[in-house]
């Protein structure tokens, strides 16, 4: 089922305040990108954070593998494959459509940042800004509570909360874990979170329009 019979994957109660929020994310990307442009050393909030966080031991280092396995390409394809099954189970085919390529076009866009800023870290190479585990797994939860907040028909308060707090979870967990195991210092886990609140949200609007679009050239 599609068109306008299929609940949009962006509730027009949501749009105007995650369109707000998706342009303050967007420059957040922008501003650190410039300060960390071609830096190589962590700034000051990364060195104090880094040294609480890195290095943790077990059990809570086999926590951040695991966590840190959900960002790998056969972690992230079992995500997608699982939710994309259950959005056409649940006849939500925008939604489908939308984790599919909410959670690719925000990786996608991580990748495209990366050699524009030229931020790495360990000094071998790797461009480590923003970090691409976390937007996917932020926009992965943005994309889910979007068709939850769908599903239950929330309101504009509640959606919104519920949203953000999804976003706010995923985000924390795989921002520690990527700081825990040094793979990215602190900056680079917020500007992979707001990568993924600025481009996801973007994207759920697009699927939307798209979709009426095709229903119109059906009549």
């Amino acid at each position: 089922m599609t068109g306008r019979s299929a609940p949009a994957v962006l509730s027009p109660s949501l749009r105007v305040w995650l369109g707000v929020i998706a342009a303050l994310a967007a420059l957040v990307v922008v501003v650190l990108g410039v300060l960390y442009a071609d830096d190589s050393r962590p700034g000051l909030v990364d060195a104090r954070i880094w040294a609480a966080v890195d290095g943790v031991g077990s059990p809570w280092r086999y926590v951040a593998l695991a966590t840190d396995f959900l960002g790998e390409p056969l972690g992230a394809a079992t995500l997608v494959v699982a939710a994309v099954a259950g959005c056409l189970r649940l006849r939500s085919p925008r939604a489908a459509v939308l984790v599919v390529a909410g959670a690719g076009l925000t990786v996608g866009t991580t990748k495209l940042i990366k050699p524009l800023v030229g931020r790495t870290i360990h000094g071998d190479g790797n461009l480590s800004y923003p970090s691409g585990h976390t937007a996917f797994l932020t926009a992965f939860a943005l994309v889910v509570a979007l068709l939850a907040t769908g599903r239950l028909g929330l309101g504009r308060t509640a959606g919104t909360s519920l949203v953000l707090a999804a976003a706010l979870v995923a985000g924390a967990a795989m921002g520690w874990a990527q700081v825990a195991l040094g793979a990215h210092y602190p900056t680079d886990v917020l500007g992979g979170w707001c990568t993924a609140l600025a481009v996801t949200p973007a994207i759920a609007w697009l699927v939307d329009r798209m979709a009426d679009w095709l229903v119109g050239q059906r009549r």
